[in-house]
């Protein structure tokens, strides 16, 4: 239970620091655009799969393609930043979940759904 704790608290603290990093130390335009929504680092701290979305998805390729060509140097200024053992490499991955809420919240706007009409369960209990 404690090492789930942990590892928590280490992909929410990555989080900060990589979207820390990003806003106020990379000097590419198109970067700042990002949206870091999520971190999973592995318990041996040798890989980190961040995720991250923008306010313009149909940017999100354009953005790895940068975020990659960066990640190096964001793994630098992480391991001064912050104090673990090892920096794990970054993975920056393209987070479709508001995607897929987007289409489950049309599939479910699409449903139609009438409720009994109140008048009727009165009918029902005089009888």
């Amino acid at each position: 239970m404690s090492s789930n704790l942990r590892m928590s608290r280490i992909n929410k603290q990555l989080q900060r620091e990589i979207a820390l990093i990003i806003e106020t130390q990379i000097q590419k335009e198109s970067v700042k655009a990002t949206i870091i929504t999520g971190v999973e680092c592995t318990k041996d701290l040798e890989r980190a799969k961040v995720f991250f979305t923008a306010l313009e998805a149909r940017k999100c390729p354009g953005i790895l393609k940068d975020l990659n060509e960066i990640k190096g140097a964001i793994r630098g200024m992480l391991g001064q930043s912050i104090k673990l053992r090892r920096v794990p490499a970054l993975e920056f991955i393209i987070d479709k979940s508001s995607d897929y809420g987007a289409k489950i919240d049309k599939i479910l706007d699409g449903i139609k759904y009438s409720y009994p009409d109140e008048n009727e369960n009165e009918n029902d209990d005089d009888e």
